[in-house]
């Protein structure tokens, strides 16, 4: 469904990713534990064409991010605020999150079923951004 507001006109998204600071931190969280092909241009830019585009798009707000991390609507002083979340459909949440915490990261949410059928485990990235590896049978193509 396309959305039309005067002489704009949005087809789809485009692009997504995290501003980096650290891109060692971030190359190794996303090219080697997550396996996501990068393709490397001049002065460090990684990019992949290869992952399939967003299902959903949607503007979270941090009271509810809160309640699905922590059950109340205040985020946790201890644990950086996200800017933006992101989420990534894998076969096996449940073995996806054992090698992500095996390799250091800290799960706010493990392998949890969410009312609408979703089961997702959510962490904080690198670049502080809520991430969550999710099982969305829903959204899947069939085949």
């Amino acid at each position: 469904m396309e959305e039309r507001i005067g002489n704009i006109r949005i087809l789809f998204i485009a692009g997504f990713g995290p501003i980096v600071r650290d891109v060692g931190a971030s190359r190794q969280f996303y090219g080697e534990n997550l396996g996501i092909p990068f393709k490397e241009e001049s002065g460090g830019y990684l990019h992949t064409e290869a992952l399939k585009g967003a299902k959903s798009f949607a503007l979270w707000p941090l009271s509810h991010a809160a309640q699905s991390c922590f059950g109340k609507d205040a985020w946790p002083d201890d644990i950086p605020v996200p800017q933006a979340w992101l989420e990534f459909d894998v076969d096996s949440v449940e073995k996806a999150t054992t090698e992500l915490e095996s390799r250091g990261y800290r799960m706010l949410v493990r392998s949890r079923e969410e009312p609408w059928g979703q089961t997702v485990s959510r962490f904080i990235s690198p670049e502080g951004l809520l991430l969550g590896i999710t099982f969305t049978a829903g959204m899947r193509e069939e085949k």
